[in-house]
């Protein structure tokens, strides 16, 4: 069985690649796919076929995605042109005649109301309406939102956010990889199918008092407005389009659009995901 995994060069991608092998694919049978050749020969090390595939490459994802048995459709990782690249993928799919289509989508995308939301609601029904044998796999957020800032929030004693009292359903990208990998792998995958994946909620005053516990300083949670806290942002150096979509993210969350109690993480992988607690507890480890 053929397993095409795209944006393989990506942090979420060359994770799949990892959890496929660990769970006893063929390193023959995996084509990783992407547009960094450095990291595309990191991939080559471990034993898979690697390809150089843009997703604005219509001829290069025909290549890629010819003689596939089952493809993971990583979501392009550029906010505001993902719906053209993403037609390109449906339509080499569609041509190629895939067996099945995983794709990594966004939590309750039939029924957000985020920014990040639209292009994926957009994508899923591209997909449909190709008539693809689809999975979807609909991630909340990445722990790796947060554990990236704890020096940040131990700067500043503070977790700053416009979420309110709404809980956030992270796991991290490894746990994600590895729901993928199962899905990718198991024979009896059925098309249609819709998983909500998630780790164990928790609020951003939670988060807050997590860094608190691991690090033995005081740190608070200051709820902000979404205008606030896109202005904040702004001034960290996000672009301005990117900061108000980060902070309409939090929003979301306030809204409860990124809670998910499915189980189905778990059922996946197999075991409980990785929980806010310990990626914090590792993190504030990691700088000493």
């Amino acid at each position: 069985m053929t397993i095409v995994v795209t944006g393989a060069t990506g942090q979420l991608g060359r994770l799949v690649v990892e959890a496929l092998l660990r769970r006893g694919a063929s390193p023959a049978d995996v084509l990783a796919t992407g547009r960094d050749t450095d990291r595309l020969r990191a991939l080559a090390d471990l034993g898979v076929r690697t390809a150089v595939v843009d997703y604005a490459d219509p001829a290069s994802l025909r290549d890629a995605f010819d003689g596939a048995d089952r493809v993971l459709f990583v979501s392009g990782s550029e906010v505001g042109q993902r719906i053209p690249q993403h037609t390109n993928v449906v339509e080499a799919l569609r041509s190629a005649g895939v067996g099945l289509v995983a794709y990594t989508s966004i939590a309750g995308a039939d029924t957000s109301t985020m920014q990040l939301a639209a292009e994926h609601q957009a994508t899923e029904q591209m997909l449909r309406d190709a008539g693809l044998p689809l999975v979807l796999l609909r991630n909340s957020w990445y722990l790796e939102n947060y554990t990236p800032q704890v020096p940040t929030y131990l700067e500043h004693g503070a977790v700053v956010g416009a979420a309110g009292e709404g809980t956030v359903s992270a796991a991290t990208r490894a746990d994600y990889a590895d729901a993928a990998a199962a899905v990718l792998l198991d024979p009896d995958a059925t098309p249609g199918t819709v998983h909500e994946l998630g780790g164990e909620g928790f609020t951003l005053a939670d988060l807050a008092a997590a860094v608190s516990e691991a690090s033995g300083r005081e740190v608070a949670y200051r709820d902000v407005t979404e205008d606030e806290l896109a202005g904040i942002l702004a001034g960290a150096g996000l672009p301005d389009p990117v900061a108000r979509v980060f902070a309409d993210s939090d929003r979301g969350i306030a809204r409860g659009e990124l809670e998910v109690t499915s189980g189905d993480l778990e059922r996946l992988i197999g075991r409980a995901p990785t929980s806010m607690r310990q990626a914090v507890a590792d993190a504030v480890a990691a700088r000493s």
